[in-house]
Formats: structure tokens, C-alpha cells, sequence
């Protein structure tokens, strides 16, 4: 089943996020060569691809999982949630309509 994972940044998370994207994204790219992956991406703080300096205030994942609670331990075991990037998170069932 397809699981929404929201994380919600702390404040001013620019320089948590830079320390540890490059393990975060590794994590993504395994569910990615899995073929888990419907989508993933951060939430920029201001209406710009690029938002520079205004960073980010958090990110969506939307992936396959076997339960609600392999979702929540999988992203419990990230590093944006382990290294403090993430103030919450919230793991819902999701159901893809389109496409």
C-alpha cells in the first residue's frame, strides 16, 4: 500500500538539512531502485524552485510500504528525523487516483 510521509522542518533547518542530505537521499534512492517510490521532494519556504537561503520548511515522500508501521519505522530511521531536520512527521495511508 502507498503511504504519505509528511516531515515538517524545524526552524531554520537550512544547515541540518545540508549536513545530512547526501545520507537522507541515499535512503531515497534505495526505495527508489525498488520501485517504491511514487514521489519525493521538499517544500521550498518561498514560491521559488530554487529558494536559496530561505531553505526549506519540509518535505513529502510518498511511497510503498507493507503497513503503516513499516512506513513509521522507516522513516524513523532516517537521518532527517534522526539528526533533528524534522520537528514532526506524519505518516498517512495514501491512495493514488491519478495518474
Amino acid at each position: 500500500m502507498l503511504y504519505a510521509i509528511i516531515g515538517e522542518d524545524v526552524p531554520d533547518s537550512l544547515a541540518k538539512r545540508a549536513a545530512v542530505r547526501a545520507a537522507h537521499l541515499a535512503r531515497i534512492q534505495e526505495l527508489v531502485a525498488a520501485g517504491r517510490i511514487v514521489l519525493a521532494g521538499p517544500f521550498p519556504a518561498i514560491d521559488a524552485a530554487d529558494p536559496g537561503p530561505a531553505g526549506m520548511t519540509g518535505s513529502l515522500i510518498v511511497g510503498e510500504f507493507e503497513s503503516l508501521e513499516a512506513a513509521t519505522a522507516w522513516i524513523n530511521g532516517d537521518p532527517y528525523v534522526t539528526e533533528g531536520v524534522f520537528a514532526r512527521v506524519t505518516v498517512k495511508p495514501f491512495k493514488q487516483v491519478v495518474p
